[in-house]
């Protein structure tokens, strides 16, 4: 709910650039050794996602066209826990595109010091049936302001983990 609030309140954003969203460790959030619970990174992570485009004016656009984003793929490395109470941010921006996916980078920071960082691949479905191709998005989203090319190493990283038709009818 607080988040929707923001959303209404916070300046726009372009889609290209870096989102940082604040957040504070709460009693729900913990796990039996009293840090953050590692399915609530991913949780945070989807409101923090849902900052940026929101803020961006892209899940409107998106939704008026009748397609929703879900995540295909994800990867997180942990550098530090984060306790109870503390305060601190995710810092969210689109890393990149391929033909298939949508990739986004998310930092946790606390203090200004890294906590965790994420790669997201996602992709966006049509309600009627289908994919959204990244030429479709672009359309909406316009391109962004200089080249965009993903790391090599989200590349390899995408290929390794794709599930082929095949693979998903075993």
């Amino acid at each position: 709910m607080s988040l929707m609030l923001r959303l209404r309140r916070a300046p726009r954003v372009s889609l290209w650039s870096e989102v940082r969203t604040p957040f504070r460790v709460w009693p729900t959030d913990l796990d039996l050794l009293r840090h953050m619970n590692n399915a609530r990174y991913l949780a945070l992570m989807d409101l923090a996602r849902t900052d940026l485009i929101g803020r961006a004016g892209f899940m409107k656009d998106v939704s008026d066209r009748g397609w929703y984003p879900v995540v295909s793929a994800q990867t997180i490395t942990y550098k530090r826990s984060l306790k109870l109470w503390q305060r601190f941010v995710i810092a969210t921006r689109v890393l990149g595109f391929d033909d298939r996916a949508v990739y986004m980078h998310q930092e946790f920071r606390r203090g200004g010091k890294l906590v965790a960082r994420a790669v997201v691949q996602a992709r966006f479905l049509k309600r009627s049936g289908g994919t959204v191709t990244t030429a479709e998005l672009l359309e909406v989203s316009g391109p962004p302001a200089e080249h965009v090319e993903l790391p090599e190493w989200v590349t390899d990283w995408a290929s390794s983990i794709r599930i082929s038709s095949a693979d998903a009818a075993a």
